[in-house]
C-alpha cells in the first residue's frame, strides 16, 4: 500500500474514533456504490452527516479542507444521493469535513468543519 493511502486510511480511523467520542453513531466508513464513495457516513439524533476526510502530512502546499474542489462536492453529493435511497433516509443530511495534519507531538491535529458545504442545485 502506498504512504499516502495509509496516511489516509490512519486519518479515517482517527476520524471516526474522534467522532465515536463526540456522540456519534458511525452508520458506515468507506462506503462505496459503484465508482462513488463517502468516507464516513454518522448518525446524531436527526441527522444524518457525511463527512469527508482529508489528511495530510504537511499543509506546506494547502490545508486538507482546501483540497475539496467544487467537482470533489459534487461527487459526494451524488454519493449521498444513492445513499440516501439505497437506506430509504429521512434525516436532514449535514455535509462536514474533517482536516487532519500531524502534529510535533506525533499524534494529529483534527479539525472538525460542520456543514462545511452545501449540496448545489441541479
Amino acid at each position: 500500500m502506498a504512504i499516502h493511502n495509509k496516511l489516509g486510511e490512519e486519518g479515517e480511523k482517527l476520524a471516526t474514533a474522534y467522532l465515536q467520542q463526540k456522540g456519534y453513531r458511525i452508520r458506515h466508513t468507506n462506503w462505496r456504490s459503484g465508482h462513488l464513495e463517502l468516507d464516513i457516513v454518522a448518525e446524531s439524533h436527526d441527522t444524518l452527516y457525511v463527512i469527508e476526510v482529508k489528511t495530510r502530512s504537511t499543509a506546506y502546499f494547502e490545508h486538507p479542507k482546501d483540497a475539496i474542489t467544487n467537482t470533489k462536492i459534487k461527487r459526494i453529493v451524488h454519493a449521498t444521493e444513492e445513499y440516501i435511497h439505497r437506506y430509504d433516509i429521512r434525516k436532514d443530511i449535514q455535509f462536514d469535513i474533517m482536516a487532519l495534519l500531524p502534529n510535533k507531538h506525533g499524534t494529529f491535529d483534527i479539525e472538525h468543519i460542520p456543514d462545511a458545504f452545501l449540496a448545489p442545485l441541479s
